[in-house]
């Protein structure tokens, strides 16, 4: 399938994650009514079984509470032992993404193996069902800073990292996309390159979703942003890009991709059209004749899927 690609202000020549976005299929299902603020957030899943993924409970003091991820490490971590390695941190869709894990480890492996990607591990984070990767405005889970004050150390204290941000990436697909924007765009210190892949909720209020009801978007609003819209404009992406615009068009490398056919496309358009104004190059890739399909966009993109990551982890010391 042919890819139709513009790229704005000298961008980086683009790429997708594949296998990444596979476990991603079932957040992108509209969902029944989201879970009361009331209710205790899941911050352990089960594990999930795959080889060279395990699953990981470490306590977070933000959260106050046990808190779990799955660690994908390339054979090259045990074989290679006075070597550091640049970290991927996935943020995965709404509905969480445990089925999907295995597929997405063996496709990092492949890559690996085949020289396409450097060896890196994947940190696959516990977003919650429906965490949209900020503290929420009642303060019932902190998921934001769960990931920025505990996870990111607990991983550099814990793993053979490059703990610093050029070796560190964020990826992630819907609500994953909307928490790697928020928290690339936050934090540009931390992160090197942030990928914004089929993201959502992009627009400039939360009135109404292109994917669920008017019901839904304001359960959502009320849940995570306390029932108000000057709180889900403020912690948004649109706002942290304008924020810290300077700092990422110096420093930071950034793509977007979107489903030509994806409901999410006007949003993901007009944020695009955002970055541009602000003067934050970036890549900007719509796949033809594709919906809010993870599978069927990695697949249209091909090899060249991994091009991003290369170039964001290129240079890095391995020791």
């Amino acid at each position: 399938m042919r890819i139709c690609s513009k790229v704005f202000l000298g961008s980086l020549f683009l790429g997708l994650l594949p296998g990444l976005l596979s476990f991603a299929a079932e957040a992108t299902k509209p969902k029944g009514r989201p879970q009361s603020a009331s209710a205790s957030p899941l911050w352990v899943t089960k594990a999930v079984t795959s080889p060279r993924v395990t699953h990981h409970v470490f306590t977070s003091k933000s959260a106050k509470a046990e808190v779990s991820y799955h660690l994908y490490r390339p054979a090259a971590y045990e074989a290679e032992r006075d070597r550091r390695f640049p970290v991927v941190y996935w943020l995965h869709g709404s509905g969480g993404g445990l089925p999907g894990i295995p597929n997405v480890a063996k496709r990092f492996d492949a890559a690996i193996a085949a020289g396409k990607l450097p060896p890196c591990l994947v940190v696959f984070v516990n977003g919650l069902e429906m965490g949209m990767y900020v503290d929420w405005a009642d303060g019932s889970a902190p998921v934001e800073s769960m990931i920025i004050r505990d996870l990111l150390p607990q991983v550099d204290t814990t793993y053979r990292t490059i703990a610093k941000r050029e070796g560190r990436l964020l990826d992630g697909f819907s609500m994953g996309g909307y928490g790697a924007a928020r928290l690339g765009f936050k934090y540009p210190d931390l992160f090197r390159a942030v990928s914004i892949v089929g993201a959502g909720p992009m627009q400039a209020e939360l009135k109404s979703t292109p994917r669920a009801s008017r019901i839904q978007a304001e359960d959502l609003l009320k849940r995570a942003f306390g029932g108000d819209q000057a709180v889900f404009q403020e912690v948004s992406p649109r706002k942290l890009a304008q924020r810290n615009a300077k700092k990422i068009a110096q420093e930071s490398m950034v793509r977007m991709i979107i489903g030509e056919q994806d409901e999410t496309f006007g949003n993901n358009e007009a944020f695009h059209r955002h970055l541009e104004g602000l003067g934050i190059t970036h890549g900007w890739t719509i796949v033809p004749g594709v919906g809010h399909e993870p599978e069927r966009v990695f697949e249209s993109l091909g090899d060249d899927n991994w091009e991003f990551y290369r170039k964001a982890f290129a240079g890095q010391p391995a020791r």
